[in-house]
């Protein structure tokens, strides 16, 4: 292996990387050392609170010794075959998933990560259905690539347009606190509210053509778009709507699933089993790339005869395989789940306090460990800290105070993302939240009573 002084790390890294979401003369990376538990250190040997889990992946943590175990002995034992082998981690990981998979959800599509996963489920809802429409909604983020960048409803897709791949259709989300549709009504009852966003979902339904849709495509709670917590109803009534018209019912769990919600699955939390449900992310906890498309077996079944097209050369990686099935037992054996849950109750006492002291905090919104603080400067008008799709001086000042002061998080937009790993204890929550507080008093003097 080369030798390099961690000085050079930075310099080297600046000279020969291309960066992917920056302005390549504007980027300035953290040069990392190494990662444990809820926290990082940088080559400086500054100690950083991981609380967006890395890429909102790391649920379990940094530096697990029983997963890196795992992956170095499947690295002995055969460290790659190809997608068209069968192994025995991929034997394993199907058994593995389908002890926590909503019922129903028997067979397995590996891939490389979120975005093609939700590809490949496009790909299969097409092909089953015979139709060619899907339809997701605007506050939404599915994925980078070409196909992926379409299915997303947010600014993130309009860089490649019109290459993007057609027929996507978006509707609007049910987000209370941004409600379209009850502005002068917005203490509208749980009931009456979801029924007005499926309402509306349904006259998108008809001006589009039912026989015309394959699949709508939801993240089961919405993630970098702000943390939207569907209302009670608002799932079932797509399920419901979907059954109705024959459609099928996506759930994009690459963010919401394991265990980070406080169940193992969000669209658990509502009793519902979608036709098609897509996974990354927690997978692996980040220790190896790996995306899942779970699906119904009446899917599978529909290319028994008919050969799906489809695959890439690491689909079903054994050394990846491997990381699933030691994470998943992490998890079941530490009871992540029920953690995330009890954790998460703390962090939405925490959050209610902050907006009760802040004037720069409009809502804040949460489900276990996957929280969202949005950021104005008004909270009569809800003007954002930053516009929809951009930055802001302020939302850049917030962020560079947290690093400043060793937290790591994701500021989006005009919210701060709280997704730390699940294994956060109650005085690392505090923790990186007292920093939080102090960087939104310096909010507050901007804001505009």
């Amino acid at each position: 292996m080369i030798e390099m002084a961690d000085a050079d790390i930075l310099p080297y890294s600046l000279e020969h990387n291309f960066w992917t979401w920056s302005a390549q003369a504007k980027v300035k990376p953290i040069p990392i050392k190494s990662a444990k538990g809820v926290y990082f250190w940088d080559v400086n040997g500054k100690k950083y609170l991981d609380l967006n889990s890395m890429v909102m992946c790391a649920n379990i943590g940094h530096g697990d010794e029983r997963v890196i175990q795992a992956m170095i002995d499947q690295a002995r034992e055969l460290p790659f075959a190809g997608p068209q082998f069968a192994t025995k981690p991929r034997a394993m990981l199907g058994k593995k998933l389908a002890e926590i998979l909503p019922e129903g959800l028997t067979k397995y599509l590996y891939t490389l990560g979120g975005a093609d996963a939700n590809e490949n489920a496009v790909k299969l809802a097409r092909a089953y259905t015979g139709r060619h429409k899907i339809l997701t909604r605007y506050r939404s983020y599915h994925g980078a690539t070409f196909g992926a960048a379409a299915l997303t409803g947010d600014p993130r897709r309009t860089a490649w347009e019109p290459a993007v791949m057609p027929g996507v259709v978006h509707f609007l989300d049910p987000f209370r606190y941004r409600s379209t549709f009850h502005q002068r009504y917005p203490e509208v009852d749980e009931e009456e509210f979801s029924r007005d966003y499926l309402g509306h979902l349904e006259e998108i339904i008809q001006y589009e053509g039912p026989q015309t849709i394959a699949a709508i495509l939801i993240e089961s709670v919405t993630g970098t778009n702000g943390i939207i917590v569907p209302p009670e109803g608002y799932i079932q009534g797509v399920r419901d709507i979907c059954n109705r018209h024959h459609i099928l019912m996506i759930a994009d769990e690459v963010m919401s699933g394991f265990g980070r919600t406080g169940e193992w699955f969000a669209v658990n939390h509502w009793g519902v089993v979608p036709d098609i449900m897509t996974m990354a992310k927690g997978l692996t906890s980040g220790y190896a790339p790996l995306g899942v498309v779970a699906m119904k077996p009446e899917i599978a079944a529909a290319f028994n005869e008919k050969v799906y097209e489809g695959g890439l050369t690491y689909n079903g990686h054994p050394i990846s395989l491997a990381a699933a099935i030691a994470v998943i037992e992490v998890m079941q054996q530490d009871r992540l789940v029920e953690k995330a849950k009890i954790s998460g109750e703390i962090l939405k006492n925490m959050l209610q306090d902050l907006k009760a002291r802040h004037p720069s905090v409009g809502d804040v919104r949460s489900i276990g460990l996957f929280a969202a603080i949005e950021v104005v400067k008004n909270q009569q008008t809800k003007e954002p800290a930053a516009p929809f799709g951009g930055s802001s001086p302020e939302m850049s000042a917030l962020r560079q105070y947290l690093l400043d002061h060793g937290v790591y998080l994701y500021t989006h937009w005009n919210t701060i993302l709280i997704i730390p790993p699940l294994i956060i204890t109650q005085s690392e929550l505090e923790q990186g939240l007292s920093v939080i507080d102090q960087s939104l008093y310096e909010m507050d003097k901007v804001v505009n009573h």
